[in-house]
């Protein structure tokens, strides 16, 4: 019997923290004006946020970081439920892989620590 999908952010990651915002547009999209300008205050000139430590790959402000950095606002902002359920879960899985693949690739460790991850009985 397979194991249902679970997501789960994993250490050592970040590539969400990847805010270019040529890269990120239909993100920004979903955001509130409000938002919008503070995500545009945390790209740093080469893209990541200016408080992702790139060589430990980490967020140094994690505890006080923004609400549309956090997972649960993301999912309601898409309005798909919040997260535990298949929906929300199947949809931040989703994220996190297209992200993780446009970072470090699709068959990187990263992304074999997110799958392992994500597929862990809960």
């Amino acid at each position: 019997m397979a194991s249902e999908q679970h997501w789960q952010c994993i250490s050592g990651c970040g590539a969400c923290c990847r805010l270019d915002p040529a890269l990120r547009q239909d993100a920004i999209d979903t955001l509130q004006p409000e938002q919008q300008q503070r995500y545009r205050e945390l790209v740093g000139a080469d893209g990541w946020c200016v408080h992702f430590d790139t060589g430990r790959r980490n967020c140094r402000i994690y505890e006080d970081r923004p609400d549309f950095c956090q997972v649960t606002n993301l999912l309601q902002l898409h309005g798909v439920g919040p997260l535990g359920s298949p929906q929300a879960d199947s949809f931040a899985i989703a994220c996190c892989q297209q992200q993780i693949r446009a970072e470090y690739g699709g068959r990187g460790k990263v992304m074999k620590r997110f799958m392992t991850a994500t597929r862990a009985q809960r």
